[in-house]
């Protein structure tokens, strides 16, 4: 077998000289550097040359064994573990995996204004060259109990010249003294010089320094090596571009939802405890079951490379293992920034180069990132593993990280990680309880476990229901809120079913238009990776809806979960938290069914004025109020959804916000009605439009277009007739006047009603309005000077003493 440092040892004469196992770690390559000429690429390191992620993993560990029994084992308790970036990061981990008992903490390039440094450092002879140390915990260097500070084990991916591992020791040393330090690499490679420098620091400060590696060795440089590495690059670059094998075009990639375990850090960036590695390990199996679920399986999954990002390494490379566990062909690298010449060479370590823009927004500014042997690495399938912070247009864009792996495979699936967002600690800070995960069907509603995640808390077992007109009495005397209770579901007749059946036939395809709509204005407008986040429970189905329309026409599985809002007292806080640490805020949309008069538009805008980086927009199927600029429609048309309750909604009932059921750290309530099963048409509503999305994909396309072009502000016309119609009515409340198709339906399901005002000629899409009122005994007056299909009103000042038709109560109450 060709060793892979034979192009370039005979080229510039390096030379390396080591035992046995040095040539089956390392090869060699050309930088593009003018610091330093060679680069020494490993090939169980997992960032330049991919590998079976248990050789990369297997590796760090056995290193860890051995500092573990180099320490003792109480030693070896009291030690933290220090990985540098971004090369290192996983290597780091997987060697405090190996101490079993140690935290783990590496330098980052990438600041947090929110962090105070713990240190920092330079990297002499790298391209970028300075580390930050940010850890979440102020205390991390000082662990070691009443013994005082214990060992801090450094760990890089190579120990060459030794200048990067002496400025750490004698920033942190000057912070946080020890007396034991203990130096990891995989390779040991200092020269003579180097290694009396160290020495020189351990009299100097009467630590102990221990070097622990897998093998030793040094390399030999002509001296004038750099000019002539710098000469044969610049040749190089004129003879040929970077080898590239394309491939067919592809489908976008496939999302894949990891179900990564809330509050748990995304890697050692800020700190990764024992704890953490406990969490990490049990949740491993379940999320490789997503990934080879959302693959297809193993056959249809084939060869697969799982690409990590950058620093982000040992998240991936343990996702990678348990796929290999699972029985996958896997092997893992990551993207890096370090720019290295590729040459299409047996006996060169990098044969092959992807190059493409930053896409996490870094600190230091936009530049080129690579990833090195993914084209022509015989793979079927590469899942890019990123962080929510790197989930950005940029990855996305042509040209982008996306885009240049579709040509080196047939297959590309992303994963996203949710970016651990640092809370500094401090002594009188109490750490709130961790949120729970979102509930999904079929333990909370019928709908398909993917469609949504409910950031609800389950009610199921307490009993809410009021009669309509008691919670009406309540809520309008100022004793209750209409959130504290709920209504008695209604059961619809058999007429009144076969309304809803013959809208959802007439309808379904307008529907499925107005979804694709709205669906693809978010996509082009709001954010390429958008996080749906439906307000529950009219948006729940549109959110579904929207869903599958994404990966019906894109290939694209786009996260979905329902949150509540209620009017007066606004969204629940806990969900943001959650989805906070999860996704980035910036990508998330809020959805809802469609737009009445704008009020909970503003509930929204104003609840997310106290969680900077949420966008307050929201995206509706209908939007008749004119109330926001996302919108499917603004006709005001009947959406079948709106005709029932929780059985068109997952078996949902609506949200509830009462102090004695949810505390300060809850999610609001809300419950499942399984008993309703026998009626439920949830799933038969998503698929009837779901069935058209072809259907109407042409007149989609025609729509956005237009859309994109015209001038879709909000002119708030809805606001101004509801005003209108309570001065008119003299009800003098704005929120006793329900306008639209949706909201009317909504007061002759759950409110009491004291008069529909419709407008004249609306037809099939009033008619189970008309049969609603006149089971309730309620008036419907036609007008011509409507904006809307139809308004409900709720009876002002209600008492049980009125009916639905009487006016008295105005006047008497």
């Amino acid at each position: 077998m060709v060793w892979t440092g034979t192009w370039v040892s005979d080229r510039l004469g390096i030379e390396l000289d080591g035992d046995d196992e040095l040539r089956g770690l390392l090869g060699l390559a050309l930088r593009r550097n003018p610091k330093r000429a060679h680069l020494l690429v490993s090939g169980v390191l997992g960032k330049h040359v991919p590998q079976l992620p248990s050789v990369v993993h297997g590796h760090g560990v056995a290193l860890g064994r051995r500092v573990r029994a180099l320490l003792g084992p109480e030693e070896a308790a009291r030690a933290v573990v220090l990985g540098y970036a971004e090369t290192a990061t996983a290597l780091g981990h997987a060697v405090a995996d190996g101490l079993e008992s140690a935290p783990y903490l590496h330098s980052t390039r990438r600041p947090v204004a929110s962090v105070p440094s713990a240190g920092g450092f330079e990297e002499s002879h790298s391209h970028a060259t300075s580390h930050l140390l940010l850890p979440e915990d102020p205390a991390f260097f000082d662990r070691g109990g009443e013994a005082g500070r214990g060992p801090l084990v450094l760990v890089d991916d190579e120990f060459s010249t030794g200048n990067t591992v002496l400025n750490t020791l004698r920033d942190l040393h000057a912070r946080h003294p020890r007396t034991h330090y203990v130096i990891v690499a995989l390779v040991d490679m200092r020269a003579p010089g180097d290694a009396g420098r160290l020495a020189a620091f351990a009299e100097e400060t009467g630590a102990r320094i221990d070097v622990v590696a897998h093998a030793k060795g040094t390399v030999r440089l002509p001296e004038d090596v750099l000019a002539r590495g710098l000469r044969l690059v610049e040749e190089q670059d004129g003879r040929t571009a970077d080898p590239l094998v394309p491939c067919a075009p592809t489908a976008a990639p496939v999302r894949l939802e990891l179900g990564w375990p809330t509050g748990l850090p995304d890697g050692g960036r800020h700190g990764f405890t024992p704890d953490h590695r406990a969490r990490l390990r049990q949740a491993l199996p379940a999320m490789a079951a997503r990934i080879v679920d959302g693959l297809g399986g193993p056959e249809r999954a084939g060869r697969v490379l799982v690409l990590g990002f950058e620093e982000l390494m040992y998240a991936p490379l343990v996702l990678a293992r348990a796929l290999e566990e699972a029985g996958l062909d896997v092997r893992f690298s990551t993207t890096t920034r370090s720019p290295v010449l590729a040459v299409d060479d047996p006996g060169y370590a990098i044969r092959t180069r992807l190059a493409f823009p930053a896409h996490d927004d870094p600190a230091d500014g936009p530049g080129e990132r690579y990833a090195y042997n993914v084209a022509g690495g015989d793979f079927d399938t590469v899942l890019a593993v990123v962080d929510s912070a790197a989930d950005t247009p940029a990855l996305h864009a042509p040209g982008g990280l996306l885009a240049q792996l579709a040509t080196a495979a047939p297959r590309v699936a992303l994963a996203v990680v949710p970016a651990h967002t640092p809370v500094p600690r401090t002594p009188d800070r109490q750490e709130p309880p961790v949120l729970p995960a979102p509930l999904r069907g079929p333990d909370f509603s019928s709908y398909e476990p993917d469609d949504v995640g409910w950031l609800l808390q389950d009610l199921s077992a307490v009993r809410l229901e009021a009669p309509v007109e008691e919670r009406e009495e309540a809520v309008q005397r100022g004793g209750a809120h209409y959130a504290e209770s709920l209504p008695v579901e209604y059961q619809p007749t058999e007429e009144y079913q076969e309304l809803y059946r013959d809208a959802l036939a007439g309808s379904a395809a307008r529907i499925a238009r107005a979804v694709g709509t709205v669906t693809e204005l978010v996509l082009a407008e709001r954010s390429p990776r958008p996080v749906l986040v439906s307000l529950a429970r009219a948006g729940t189905p549109v959110g579904v809806l929207m869903r599958r329309w994404a990966r019906h026409r894109h290939g694209t599985e786009l996260p979905h979960y329902a949150v509540s809002i209620v009017r007066g007292r606004g969204i629940d806080a806990n969900a943001l938290r959650w989805l906070a640490a999860h996704h980035d805020p910036a990508d998330v949309v809020f959805v809802d069914g469609w737009t009445g008069k704008g009020a909970i538009t503003r509930e929204l805008a104003d609840a997310l004025a106290e969680f900077p980086g949420f966008d307050p927009e929201i995206a509706v199927l209908a939007d008749p109020g004119s109330c926001v600029r996302t919108y499917g429609t603004r006709e005001d048309f009947l959406i079948p959804s709106a005709c029932l309750n929780s059985t068109v909604s997952g078996l949902i009932s609506r949200t509830v916000l009462r102090d004695d059921l949810v505390g300060p750290h809850d999610y609001h309530g809300a419950k499942f009605y399984r008993e309703l099963s026998g009626s439920d048409v949830s799933r038969d509503f998503v698929a009837a439009v779901e069935a058209r999305f072809d259907e109407v994909a042409e007149a989609v396309d025609q729509q956005v277009k237009e859309a994109v072009s015209a001038d879709r502000a909000p002119t708030w016309e809805g606001w101004a007739a509801v005003e209108r119609i309570s001065e008119e009515q003299g009800i003098h409340d704005v929120n006793l006047v329900k306008p639209g198709v949706g909201e009317t339906t909504r007061v002759l399901l759950r409110r009491v009603p004291w008069k529909i005002l419709a407008r004249r000629g609306a037809g099939a899409d009033l008619a189970h309005i008309r049969l609603l009122a006149e089971q309730r005994g309620v008036p419907v007056e036609e007008r011509d000077d409507l904006p809307y299909t139809c308004v409900g009103l709720i009876h002002p000042r209600y008492t049980r003493g009125a009916t639905g038709a009487d006016g008295k109560a105005v006047g008497s109450a």
